[in-house]
């Protein structure tokens, strides 16, 4: 048996109607609320024509047969609601990242085709500059924020009302779509079944049955919340792994800068269970804080970490300061959905990832699957329950999304090898490696050491060309407030650690490193800032 989306929210819904599903300040509303609210926008949409053209067995892999309607809004229920409310109309609903210029808000419009859009009244201006022809409906939800609507928008409030349509049965092989830039940032749009993504990303499980997500549903999952912005993939699956498994999910105010403070107020007063955070950008600041504001967290059983590295030495303040947490290291992609996990306790931290079904190590060539203790650094993948493809790019779709053998592959273009226990030893993304004077160096691997540094807050490794090596590895270095940290100094501590080679040959002080909303790495600011760097080796 397989799922859509909707179909598994009707049965949590109906199983715990009254519970409180969506928080987020003074709003909360429980699971019959909301399930009212995304029918009654379904209904509207469907009496808008937004819905389904072609069904999924009349398309190839790479082609949408779904309206595509873009978000634009910060965190809020109604981000949840608009999602939901589209698949119920058979719509597919897709992120757009609100930080864009409207020229890059346009671009993505335009590459996914949408057919109508959902914003927030304060981004208004925003996109109505970013407007293309093909968008034939907007709607807008008032975060009574200011700003100027889009000529002619409806009200998000005002859709709810619109009269009972009879509404399409939502199929399993209905889209999940979401636009990922990575580590190029040039956006994609990755193509889902449902069925797909709930089971490699969603927390469910193969040939799951009714009355197994009506008993877990019953049980609930606690209080989960979810810091980063909607608009980014690893935060939806946060969410819906919240929500189909019968959890009250909490969402953060992702419109002002990332605030310690306020995330751990919110564990504290929300009694949250577990709480997903991205890297060492979400874990310093936290502990920081946690060393000087003491508070109640005891509510708190799992951090959940993924989309940028959390340093050992994070991990052991976190556990120190909580330790009744485990941490659970998550490594995926938009294009795989989790693929393997780590398991720290105050007893233990986790030394490598243990796959998720259908995750694998393939050799450098693609030709064949790498066996535990082979030592070869291949590529990561994933078989089966895998994405379709990228949206209207059939050369791409083929090269991430090969089928070998008739089964469907996802291979993301990260780097990895087996270890003799089975477990995979993840190196980084291939895009970033760095080759200097023949070797290759894995920026993921320089950078936590760099971090582990008592006078570093926060590092970046990039390469840059090199008459006498190719490229050379140079550090993007944060210090903490008062350091006076000199680059051979710095060299000197890596060397410790790694192979000399790796050691950055360049070292470049910066106030703050950028990184975005998601707390992801802003590669491209780090190449350009490395233009300052000063020597660090001879």
């Amino acid at each position: 048996m397989e799922w859509s989306l909707p179909a598994v929210l009707d049965i949590v819904s109906e199983t715990v109607p009254e519970r409180e599903m969506l928080v987020r300040k003074g709003v909360r509303r429980s699971f019959a609320e909301v399930d009212l609210r995304t029918k009654r926008l379904a209904s509207f949409l469907v009496s808008r024509g937004v819905g389904l053209q072609r069904e999924r067995d009349q398309l190839e892999r790479w082609e949408c047969g779904q309206s595509p309607v873009a978000l634009i809004l910060n965190n809020c229920p109604e981000y949840i609601e608009s999602m939901v409310g589209c698949y119920r109309a058979r719509a597919v609903p897709f992120n757009v990242n609100q930080q864009y210029t409207p020229s890059e808000i346009r671009s993505v419009l335009e590459m996914v085709g949408a057919e109508a859009v959902i914003y927030h009244r304060s981004l208004g201006q925003l996109v109505q500059e970013a407007m293309v022809p093909s968008i034939r409906l907007a709607v807008e939800v008032d975060d009574r924020a200011g700003g100027s609507g889009v000529a002619g928008s409806v009200a998000f409030e005002e859709a709810l009302t619109h009269p009972g349509h009879e509404l399409p049965t939502p199929s399993p092989d209905d889209l999940y779509l979401v636009c990922t830039g990575g580590t190029t940032g040039l956006p994609k749009a990755v193509l889902w079944r449902q069925a797909d993504v709930y089971v490699s990303a969603m927390g469910g499980q193969d040939e799951i049955t009714a009355e197994q997500i009506a008993k877990a549903a019953s049980t609930g999952s606690g209080v989960w919340f979810a810091p980063s912005p909607l608009m980014h993939a690893a935060a939806q699956w946060t969410v819906f792994a919240g929500l189909l498994g019968g959890a009250t999910v909490v969402l953060h105010d992702d419109r002002t800068r990332f605030d310690a403070g306020a995330i751990v107020k919110t564990v504290a007063d929300e009694r949250v269970t577990l709480m997903a955070i991205v890297g060492d950008a979400y874990a310093r600041p936290i502990v920081e804080f946690l060393e000087h504001n003491p508070f109640d967290l005891s509510s708190l059983r799992v951090i959940g970490t993924g989309g940028a590295t959390t340093s050992n030495e994070s991990k052991h303040a976190l556990l120190n300061l909580l330790p009744q947490v485990v941490i659970r290291d998550g490594y995926g992609a938009s294009e795989t959905g989790g693929m393997a996990y780590g398991s720290s306790s105050n007893q233990v931290l986790s030394e490598g990832f243990s796959p998720a079904p259908g995750a694998v190590v393939i050799s450098a060539d693609k030709s064949r699957l790498l066996d535990p203790g082979e030592g070869e650094i291949g590529w990561t993948a994933r078989q089966g329950r895998v994405p379709l493809g990228y949206l209207g790019d059939r050369v791409k779709t083929e090269a991430t999304f090969p089928i070998l053998d008739g089964v469907r592959m996802a291979v993301p273009g990260d780097r990895a090898k087996v270890e003799s226990d089975g477990s995979i030893h993840m190196l980084g993304r291939d895009s970033l490696v760095i080759n200097t004077g023949g070797e290759k160096v894995f920026v993921e691997e320089v950078e936590e050491v760099l971090r582990n540094h008592p006078d570093v807050d926060d590092a970046l490794v990039v390469g840059r060309p090199s008459d006498r090596f190719g490229q050379e590895v140079v550090a993007v270095v944060q210090l903490r407030p008062g350091s006076n940290l000199e680059p051979i100094g710095l060299r000197e501590f890596v060397a410790l650690s790694l192979a000399r080679f790796k050691a950055p040959r360049w070292v470049a002080y910066c106030e703050l490193v950028q990184r975005h909303a998601s707390g992801k790495p802003d590669y491209q600011w780090a190449v350009r800032f490395a233009d300052a760097a000063v020597p660090a080796a001879q």
